[in-house]
């Protein structure tokens, strides 16, 4: 190498030596989640309870399932696109996508995932608003084709399960986030889907059977304990990480983060838990909805402290 290029080499100037100071993914990302789990959870929770029991003993089912769930994907799609400093280049993720990348492949199982709701929906209102889709002049097409639905619902269910945790996986990608880990991720947002999916239902199922509803409640009782359980274990019992110890100290120590961490465990978990195994032994509908909505509250809250504690600490 000549004298030349050592000089020229010598010029590179350095941009950014420091770690970047306070929150970077915030509420954003916080609602970004809650949305998609909403999104997911329905339908899958909607498809157990197609298998378990008829149709007819959930008469608004099979369009208001995808109803919610097409509201709360475009809420979710809708953020990650604000999020993006440059939403605009978004579209090479479709035009020149590179496989390897989980961002990549969670946008297009996402987007496929919102084109199969779209249709269920679209077919779902129009056979229970027949009269609607006669005024346009399409109800007979659709409803000759109404068999596409549960042709399509497979489909849609088996790309729930991916599109609500492949989140985990670019949580866990980032370096020094030890708390974001993988597996205990992937089953956290299941988990989430199926608390707030259940939720969503409660709220619309005033006219199912009882034993549609019962399942509904032993769903919400389950996934609220089960995630429950994996949070205690890791705020009790993760002291073998230094980081995470660490990162776990700014819920310990009290403040902010401990007022927020434990006010989702209460309105998101226990509450809920509590509420729903009394309504297994004598249904109370009012007090069954009241559990879904702090079950909404509180996993925004626990999601949001989760994101939010690990960007605390300083990577430099």
């Amino acid at each position: 190498m000549d004298h030349g290029t050592v000089i020229e080499a010598t010029k590179a100037v350095v941009t950014l030596d420091v770690a970047l100071p306070g929150i970077i993914w915030g509420w954003m990302i916080t609602l970004n989640m809650w949305a998609k789990s909403i999104g997911t959870g329905v339908i899958l929770v909607g498809a157990f309870l197609l298998y378990r029991h008829k149709k007819e003993e959930m008469p608004n089912l099979r369009w208001m399932m995808p109803l919610i769930s097409f509201i709360a994907l475009n809420v979710f799609l809708l953020f990650t696109l604000v999020d993006l400093h440059q939403p605009l280049r978004m579209v090479n993720i479709f035009l020149h996508p590179h496989w390897t990348s989980a961002i990549t492949v969670g946008a297009w199982m996402a987007s496929i995932f919102t084109g199969l709701v779209t249709l269920m929906l679209a077919i779902g209102a129009l056979d229970a608003f027949p009269d609607f889709g006669r005024h346009i002049g399409i109800v007979k097409t659709l409803r000759e084709k109404s068999a596409l639905y549960e042709k399509v619902f497979p489909f849609v269910v088996v790309l729930a399960l991916p599109v609500t945790m492949y989140t985990a996986i670019i949580m866990a990608e980032a370096s020094a986030r030890e708390l974001w880990a993988a597996p205990a991720e992937l089953v956290q947002m299941l988990f989430a889907a199926f608390m707030v999916g259940s939720a969503s239902l409660i709220l619309i199922s005033e006219k199912w059977s009882a034993e549609a509803r019962r399942d509904l409640t032993l769903i919400l009782a389950i996934s609220v304990a089960l995630s429950f359980i994996m949070y205690m274990g890791e705020y009790f019992f993760s002291f073998k990480a230094a980081e995470v110890e660490a990162t776990l100290a700014y819920v310990h120590s009290g403040g902010e983060y401990f007022t927020q961490f434990w006010a989702a465990m209460v309105l998101g978990y226990i509450i809920p838990f509590f509420i729903a195994m009394g309504s297994l032994k004598e249904e109370n509908r009012t007090m069954m909805k009241f559990a879904a909505v702090t079950t909404f509250i509180g996993l925004y809250l626990a999601k949001s402290t989760w994101l939010e504690i690990p960007q605390m600490i300083p990577l430099s």
